[in-house]
């Protein structure tokens, strides 16, 4: 039974991984349906030690297809789509609030607030727009005065850091990101002499951007900066 376990866990989360990289949260509702019944599948022969390990295996190779048939069928035909995961629904129309598409959801007005307040809105005043998406998620755009200014509306134009990746991890070095960033490991240790850090093991983490920017921060909390220029 221990093995079955090991075996069914292994390959269930094979499984999920082909199934996509989404979180719980944002599962489309079929995609919900058949992970809580790859679950309920995988457990059989792991309750019963004399069911074969094949009636675990054997259904959620069929669920995966099935999976696998539905996301093709929904990314070829938009109809499909909207009825296997349903339409966005606008649930707030130039601020004010659609009642009638709240009814037919049956998302109440406490469950409206509180998902403006998970997105750091305290009134339904400061809304535009509010989007209910298929994964209910709440997509919301703030009216334009409410909305922080972007640097354009500054006339300002800051330089593109692109994007940031850890160069030092719980004190070992990731060579293939710092190659991704086009620096090399002297350029990386430069800066750790820079602050006196001798070793490698004695960093918790370090992130860079393509500019070479470099964020540090060792064991004990204390966080430094530094650059690796050009390399």
């Amino acid at each position: 039974m221990i093995i079955k376990t090991v075996l069914i866990y292994f390959f269930a989360m094979f499984v999920m991984r082909l199934m996509g990289k989404r979180q719980a949260g944002e599962l489309q509702p079929f995609e919900l349906i058949i992970a809580v019944m790859i679950a309920e599948v995988a457990a059989t022969p792991m309750d019963s030690p004399g069911v074969p390990i094949t009636y675990g295996i054997v259904p959620v190779v069929v669920l995966l297809l099935m999976h696998n048939a539905i996301a093709f069928i929904s990314l070829k035909s938009e109809r499909l789509r909207g009825f296997i995961s349903g339409h966005p629904s606008i649930v707030i129309h130039k601020g004010v609030i659609n009642n009638k598409e709240l009814k037919k959801l049956s998302y109440s007005l406490s469950d409206l607030l509180e998902q403006l307040r998970a997105k750091d809105v305290m009134s339904i005043s400061d809304v535009h727009y509010a989007v209910l998406e298929t994964n209910g998620e709440l997509s919301v755009m703030l009216k334009p005065e409410k909305r922080p200014p972007a640097a354009e509306d500054l006339g300002l134009s800051p330089q593109n850091p692109g994007f940031c990746y850890d160069v030092i991890l719980d004190g070992k070095m990731k060579p293939r990101n710092l190659e991704r960033l086009g620096f090399n490991e002297q350029a990386l240790l430069g800066v750790l002499s820079q602050h006196s850090i001798r070793r490698v093991r004695d960093v918790f983490l370090a992130m860079s951007d393509e500019a070479g920017s470099v964020l540090l921060q060792d064991y004990h909390g204390r966080q430094m900066t530094g650059s690796m220029g050009n390399g």
